[in-house]
């Protein structure tokens, strides 16, 4: 499931970058090419409304479709946890006592030189 919303974001993300790219702030990029500013009657302003609508829609599907993969990775993790805690899991094996060693007392071997 998380591999499908991958997918998708990365779509939604390439074609936000495309629109972005294609506006030019000052007015110009692709409205510029069909003739001028916005006085223009013909498509001019009404290709920026799309521009600008386009953008705010992929912008607002790519943060939807982020939050929808965090919660179908949320769904994944709950359901292996409840199969790794449920009846089926594996019962624990002891580790097995290590022997005991110790380590002898240091015993004071400096001889006194007075």
């Amino acid at each position: 499931m998380f591999a499908i919303f991958l997918t998708l974001i990365v779509i939604v993300a390439f074609l936000l970058i495309v629109v972005i790219m294609v506006q030019n702030p000052k007015g110009g990029g692709l409205s510029s090419s069909f003739g001028g500013g916005g006085a223009q009657i013909g498509g001019a302003q009404k290709t920026t409304d799309f521009l600008d609508k386009s953008t705010w829609t992929l912008a607002t599907v790519l943060l939807v479709l982020i939050l929808l993969s965090n919660v179908a990775i949320m769904g994944n993790n709950s359901t292996e946890s409840r199969v790794i805690g449920g009846d089926n899991a594996a019962p624990a094996t002891e580790i097995p006592a290590q022997e005991n060693t110790t380590i002898p007392a240091e015993t004071n071997t400096t001889e006194d030189a007075e």
